[in-house]
């Protein structure tokens, strides 16, 4: 599941994510029920839990308290609309999201937890379900840069190496760094699109207490070849 071209997303490059879990309780006290304010004091827990364990065991364990209180609604559903991301505070605060704000969710939650960018991407893929193909979106995580990726599926609970999910056909991948699209020299129309709403998510987390960061040493370069 290697993707090869990578186009850097200007605005976030190396940004680093931190939570701030009082501001994000406060968010989901003011717009949505009290009682899911409880789900961010269990995250935080979980993050305390895992400090100390394998960044494999992190990964499969943030997928799972995801899988576990988050039910997967359709956007048309949720939103009333063909194509929301939500961000993590109104995924939490609902109680429900598809299978972007899954991966939106467990990324940042995941970076919080000390999982390094290069080692996480959202993945764009074709699923084959039920004889049919759709569109669906997991986020991989990557043991070295260079491995294959687990995947972390919001309909799937067992965390897999891409090479054992054929169902899955991948298009192009990207993080808070950059756009991944295999063989091609600038990302498709529908990435673009797509990164438009990575983007504004991103923006959006900024004021709900999930900060992203730049460190200090941190370069901006428009275009890279990785892979």
């Amino acid at each position: 599941m290697a993707l090869g071209l990578a186009v850097l997303i200007h605005g976030f490059g190396h940004a680093e994510v931190r939570i701030d879990f009082d501001t994000l309780r406060a968010e989901l006290e003011q717009r949505f029920d009290a009682d899911r304010a409880a789900v961010i004091d269990e995250l935080e827990v979980l993050l305390d839990q895992i400090s100390a364990v394998e960044p494999r065991e992190r990964a499969e364990r943030v997928n799972a308290f995801f899988n576990r209180r988050i039910r997967y609604v359709e956007d048309d559903q949720l939103w009333g609309q063909s194509d929301y991301w939500a961000s993590p505070v109104e995924t939490i605060g609902h109680g429900a999201g598809d299978c972007e704000d899954f991966a939106i969710a467990k990324y940042l939650v995941l970076r919080e937890a000390g999982i390094d960018n290069r080692q996480l991407r959202l993945i764009y893929v074709r699923a084959r379900m039920g004889g049919a193909s759709r569109a669906h979106m997991v986020l991989g995580y990557y043991p070295d840069p260079e491995s294959e990726p687990l995947i972390l599926d919001s309909l799937v609970r067992l965390v897999a190496p891409a090479g054992q999910r054929p169902d899955l056909t991948p298009v192009f991948s990207f993080n808070s760094e950059g756009l991944w699209v295999g063989g091609q020299s600038r990302p498709a129309d529908r990435a673009t699109d797509r990164l438009s709403r990575w983007r504004d998510v991103l923006n959006r987390t900024q004021a709900e207490g999930i900060r992203l960061s730049a460190p200090p040493d941190s370069s901006d370069t428009s275009t890279r070849q990785s892979e």
